[in-house]
């Protein structure tokens, strides 16, 4: 199962920078109090740094937040959001992700559970069997 890091790693040439997420607000955005914070803490770490630089290093920070946003859902967290509302579709969206990760046990256990409560308790059970066995 993925955990949430408590940093992003951003890179501005060859400057790589752990960014905390408490520098971002709920929706993503870099929160105005921390950020200024943390864009004053680059100032006087790294003073050669231009504004411009920063609100580039600041957008790549986003971004990072973003990706790992989309890690941190991939596999069974997404499935078990997608099978509240539409058991099928969480079901084709868990099958393609355990192509590309067969060995997710969160994924096939989560999956099993989509299958079964899509009326297909057979493939849930071979999803579940699945999961232990990993």
């Amino acid at each position: 199962m993925s955990r949430q890091r408590e940093s992003v790693e951003v890179w501005h040439g060859k400057l790589r920078v752990q960014v905390p997420r408490g520098t971002f607000a709920a929706d993503g955005s870099v929160d105005p109090e921390e950020g200024g914070r943390f864009r004053e803490l680059l100032k006087s770490r790294y003073p050669w740094l231009s504004e411009r630089s920063l609100d580039d290093f600041m957008s790549k920070a986003v971004e990072a937040l973003e990706m790992a946003r989309r890690e941190e859902m991939a596999g069974a967290p997404m499935g078990r959001e997608l099978a509240a509302d539409d058991p099928a579709k969480a079901v084709s969206y868990l099958k393609r992700h355990l192509e590309s990760d067969p060995e997710d046990r969160d994924a096939w256990y989560v999956l099993g559970e989509a299958l079964c409560r899509d009326g297909r308790s057979e493939e849930g059970y071979q999803a579940f069997r699945r999961a232990r066995s990993l």
